[in-house]
């Protein structure tokens, strides 16, 4: 994946990508976030575990700048404290289920890509702002030659699996070189053989120096591939753990956060399985 080298301006950096202190946002008079801090290094690949409610999709929204702190905290880029959202936006990569569905079902993969080159969500032609020019139709094409997308680069969206959607957006999120990538529970509704495809193009990705922090989303601790070193364990809007994936998950961990026994955590090829 020797696209990757354009990420080596980001070598220089020594602060955090990002970091979260003591964030606290409520919504309906109920705390969806309480007092969270959280921090990611340059070149930490994480996955944020736990289960529906957790507070989760809110912790993504507040990194990535959609969503603000409003009950107290502070979000900080590369060490220093943002009164922008729109500068955070544009260096954080998003890639969703909620996502695919706008993406517009007759464009070609390709063109999806060059979206994220220019901002859009679906590729549109205009007189103003900036259009995508040939070096970004290259580019577009190594990106998804690097994630095994080339054979469906000209094929509409809409055609696509699951799988390959999820690919294209990957694609779309790494055209505007950003400093984080989240993937919010990507294999959702996926079939064992595509999450199995899907999960070795991801670890492949993330074993490639330079490329952006990424951050996995998801309830399952099998998805969770090697390349993924660090965890952040969340219950009830609080962060319940976090550490080094290997040392957190463990089976009392595990038990305590989903509530159901799980009797041993088998560890594989680098991953993880519970075992009920």
């Amino acid at each position: 994946m020797a696209i990757f080298t354009s990420w080596e301006s980001f070598n220089v950096l020594t602060q955090s990508v990002i970091e979260l202190q003591d964030v606290s946002y409520w919504a309906g008079g109920a705390a969806i976030l309480d007092t969270v801090s959280w921090r990611i290094e340059k070149g930490e690949h994480w996955t944020i575990l736990g289960p529906n409610g957790a507070g989760k999709t809110t912790l993504l929204r507040i990194a990535c700048g959609q969503l603000w702190p409003n009950r107290g905290g502070r979000v900080l880029r590369l060490g220093r404290r943002l009164l922008d959202l729109r500068e955070l936006r544009r260096s954080m990569g998003w890639v969703s289920n909620r996502l695919a569905a706008q993406i517009p079902p007759y464009e070609c993969a390709r063109d999806t890509v060059v979206s994220g080159c220019v901002a859009q969500v679906g590729l549109k032609p205009t007189l103003r702002g900036p259009r995508p020019s040939s070096v970004d139709y290259e580019r577009a094409d190594q990106f998804l030659q690097d994630l095994d997308g080339g054979r469906f680069a000209d094929r509409p969206f809409g055609v696509l699996s699951q799988g390959e959607q999820q690919i294209t957006l990957i694609a779309r999120a790494l055209m505007s070189l950003p400093l984080l990538i989240f993937l919010d529970e990507p294999c959702a509704g996926l079939d064992p053989g595509a999450r199995e495809r899907f999960l070795a193009t991801i670890d492949r990705l993330a074993t490639n120096s330079g490329v952006p922090s990424l951050i996995l989303v998801t309830h399952h601790i099998e998805e969770i591939m090697p390349a993924f070193e660090n965890v952040l364990v969340m219950r009830e809007g609080v962060i319940a753990a976090r550490g080094a994936t290997k040392d957190v998950l463990d089976e009392e961990s595990l038990s305590a956060l989903y509530g159901v026994r799980i009797k041993d955590v088998v560890r594989r090829d680098g991953r993880l399985w519970p075992m009920f």
